[in-house]
């Protein structure tokens, strides 16, 4: 790395030395390719609902990818480290879900993902966040360089299956049905409320897909 505060910034963060940056573009694609799709999981980990999320994905041999709230990570430790050790990656989804990010300050958003990613660390053991999600989509400039350089590439979706609207399972399958072919990431959550709707839909979606021919992978780093 060139140049001096690099070394000293990452100083306090576990482990930092090891931190290789990442593209700064926001990504869709699927490391699976043209047949992939990457299901990814927002706003957890939550106590009632990310286990049960958590045993659909192991029942159907899918990896996913986590998008966790900074102080439900902390909270909840356990689950994210039932997370990592099934397999699944983790993604920085801040330390409040403020979906205005993108008109604070650089100071705030600065500290909106820096301590969410150690916070997810802590509560991981020790396994990094791989993406950062923007609450809401709020990506600015700098928070994709920002991330980007701690080695969490920007992580867009392709099908918001508005499950936080509570529109009922089938509404949730079939927007899937709808937009998968507008692109492979899938935008589902586990925390936030009665997510009883999601888990019966993921019950639905992977079987369907797999029976489909597509193959679950993770966004491209």
């Amino acid at each position: 790395v060139l140049g001096g505060p690099t070394p000293r910034a990452t100083a306090s963060a576990t482990p930092g030395s090891d931190i290789k940056p990442v593209d700064v573009t926001i990504v869709h694609a699927s490391d699976k390719g043209e047949h992939g799709v990457n299901i990814t999981i927002d706003d957890g980990p939550d106590p009632v609902w990310t286990p049960q999320v958590l045993e659909l994905l192991r029942e159907y041999g899918v990896k996913a990818t986590f998008c966790m709230v900074g102080t439900q990570a902390q909270a909840h430790p356990d689950l994210v480290k039932q997370v990592v050790a099934a397999g699944h990656r983790l993604c920085d989804h801040t330390v409040s879900h403020d979906t205005t990010m993108d008109t604070k300050s650089e100071a705030y958003q600065k500290q909106q993902i820096l301590d969410a990613e150690r916070m997810i660390t802590e509560a991981s053991g020790g396994v990094r966040p791989m993406y950062y999600r923007a609450p809401g989509g709020a990506f600015t400039p700098y928070s994709r360089k920002l991330a980007a350089s701690r080695g969490m590439r920007p992580l867009g979706w392709n099908v918001d299956t508005k499950d936080f609207e509570l529109p009922g399972t089938d509404a949730i399958v079939a927007t899937v049905e709808r937009e998968l072919p507008n692109g492979p990431t899938l935008l589902f959550h586990d925390a936030g409320g009665d997510r009883s709707q999601t888990v019966e839909a993921l019950r639905r979606i992977l079987p369907q897909l797999k029976e489909q021919g597509y193959s679950f992978g993770f966004p491209v780093r």
